[in-house]
């Protein structure tokens, strides 16, 4: 490849070490990447048909599963055959573009979603009276697809800078996707001042969707700590324990991927840090959700139940 021509299709290094080694993590991936569906299918399905959670917290539960089974969906295949090739396995420039877009985009909608669900929360314990009012079908739906248009719409122009440069220094990219820090490593061009831009545009959109969660939770908390009751405050904070938990590791691990002035540096931390929004988290999404989830763990009861019976007749 010379000097002036930009590589049409990019080779994903993946994970080093020997064909053993792959095999194990094959294996070991698989295993969360079918829980995963499984696990957030089964949310989808009762969120959709129990009666019992017919509310907006459920109804955006739903949502942020059918995100979670996206995000997955697109990273995980890849990555799984790329295990079982025997070597470098290779991505077009399109197929490249395309799985860059629909990670990213589908990320910041589930940042914005997760923004939504802590206002939910805010709303059921700080304002009960009014929730029926302000949480109606209406808003519900309409901060859905704000937040799905917002993810997508927010990712156009840092997909095309991206793919604007020219990549004439390699066509290895050393990752199991196509990483946006990996693809600007390659390039020829000067990439300070778009690297730049993009930290800015990511600190707004992830430190933008955290600060309601913050303020969301702080009020929360401040209502709870009121309650005189112990069990009650317990209740409380059993409604808001599952969202908090997921918005640690979610925010975490997106603060240490993306909000950097270098993006591209350190593809090994780059690598364990993508590990955790594309496999981990998903796969702990339903666990979450479910085993601290009173009426979610009654809806599976149910469910399993009528299965049985329907199997039985």
């Amino acid at each position: 490849m010379d000097n002036h021509s930009s590589a049409t299709e990019f080779c994903l290094v993946g994970f080093p070490g020997t064909q053993e080694l792959r095999r194990v993590l094959f294996g070991i991936f698989f295993l969360f990447y079918s829980v995963t569906l499984l696990g957030n299918t089964v949310i989808i399905m009762i969120v959709c048909v129990d009666k019992r959670l017919q509310s907006p917290m459920y109804f955006f539960l739903g949502h942020l599963s059918l995100l979670e089974t996206l995000t997955t969906s697109v990273i995980v295949p890849v990555m799984l055959w790329g295990l079982l090739l025997p070597g470098i396995q290779t991505i077009s420039l399109n197929g490249c573009v395309a799985q860059l877009f629909l990670y990213l985009a589908l990320g910041t909608t589930e940042l914005a979603l997760l923004a939504v669900m802590a206002v939910d929360r805010y709303v059921a314990v700080c304002n009960p009276l009014r929730y029926n009012i302000i949480m109606n079908n209406c808003t519900c739906i309409w901060v859905v697809i704000m937040s799905w248009a917002f993810g997508c719409l927010s990712k156009i122009w840092p997909v095309y800078a991206t793919f604007q440069f020219t990549f004439c220094k390699s066509n290895l990219l050393n990752h199991f996707y196509c990483d946006r820090g990996q693809l600007l490593r390659v390039s020829c061009d000067e990439t300070f001042f778009t690297e730049f831009v993009l930290f800015l545009m990511a600190v707004f959109i992830i430190i933008g969707s955290l600060i309601p969660v913050i303020i969301s939770y702080t009020y929360i908390t401040s209502t709870i700590l009121k309650i005189p009751s112990i069990s009650s405050q317990r209740k409380a904070f059993s409604t808001c324990a599952s969202h908090f938990t997921f918005v640690v590791i979610v925010y975490g691990s997106c603060l240490f991927l993306y909000v950097k002035p270098r993006q591209t540096q350190a593809a090994e931390y780059n690598r364990v840090a993508s590990l955790l929004v594309s496999v981990v988290t998903p796969f702990l999404n339903p666990f979450i959700f479910t085993l601290r989830n009173d009426k979610v763990k009654e809806a599976l009861r149910d469910g399993v139940k009528h299965c049985c019976q329907f199997l039985k007749d």
